[in-house]
């Protein structure tokens, strides 16, 4: 993986990148990641463990989006099986490995949250807390999820390239993090980059987008409806521009 001379413009060019790849299949493309999501839905319901599947599995289902961005290079048609080629991989393995360290990580910076809001992000994230209960108390909250996704920063330098690493180098567990955690350093003003373009085009404008739709029609619900089809395109370029 060369990343010499990796500027920051080069973070904007990801996003664009993740947009054009979206733009050449779209339907197959939005076929597959409505497939992914009712699949995360149905695990999701699995009593006890069912909460843990969807994060745990992010590293395996996130292999058939960067062999979608293969099979479109190559002008083939994304078909809905990709969503299980790393079940055919003999990475499999690693892959679920790497998983239980996603679930870890995620765990570690939400529970550090808890010396920030005592505990209130951490009970909110685990389901002993709902969001529409009345009286709880929410003005550190956002500073609790701002230092959760700081403690988190360094767990996804070393997530970034682990999966391709594994499936496409054949890298062992440890080998494929310590490549990856080095890669993003020495590319760090193109990730930088990267993640405020995100901050602006897939934060920031929907939200406006949405502020001003639900001004104009005067419902809500109305606006959600209308901004589903911009979502699901943000997300799947995202996940284009991270599989890329």
């Amino acid at each position: 993986m060369n990343t010499d001379n990796i500027s920051a413009r080069q973070g904007i060019e990801w996003i664009r990148q993740g947009f054009a790849l979206f733009r050449k299949q779209p339907a197959e493309l939005s076929m597959l990641f409505l497939l992914y999501m009712l699949l995360m839905f149905v695990l999701s319901l699995i009593p006890v463990v069912g909460q843990l599947l969807p994060l745990l599995l992010v590293p395996t289902f996130s292999v058939a989006f960067m062999q979608a961005c293969v099979e479109i290079e190559a002008d083939r048609k994304v078909r809905p099986d990709l969503l299980l080629t790393a079940f055919r991989s003999p990475a499999l393995g690693t892959l679920l490995r790497l998983g239980v360290l996603y679930l870890l990580a995620a765990i570690l910076a939400v529970a550090a949250s808890t010396i920030i809001d005592d505990g209130i992000f951490w009970k909110l994230m685990s389901g002993q807390l709902r969001a529409d209960e009345q009286n709880i108390p929410v003005a550190n909250l956002p500073l609790a999820m701002m230092f959760s996704a700081l403690i988190y920063v360094p767990f996804a330098m070393a997530f970034w390239h682990a999966a391709p690493l594994a499936i496409w180098q054949r890298m062992g567990l440890f080998k494929a993090i310590f490549y990856s955690f080095f890669a993003v350093r020495r590319c760090g003003k193109a990730f930088l980059a990267y993640a405020l373009g995100w901050i602006v085009v897939g934060i920031a404008l929907p939200a406006i987008v949405s502020a001003l739709l639900g001004l104009i029609l005067g419902k809500a619900i109305v606006a959600v409806m209308l901004l589903m089809p911009l979502t699901v395109f943000y997300m799947l370029s995202f996940l284009l521009n991270v599989s890329h």
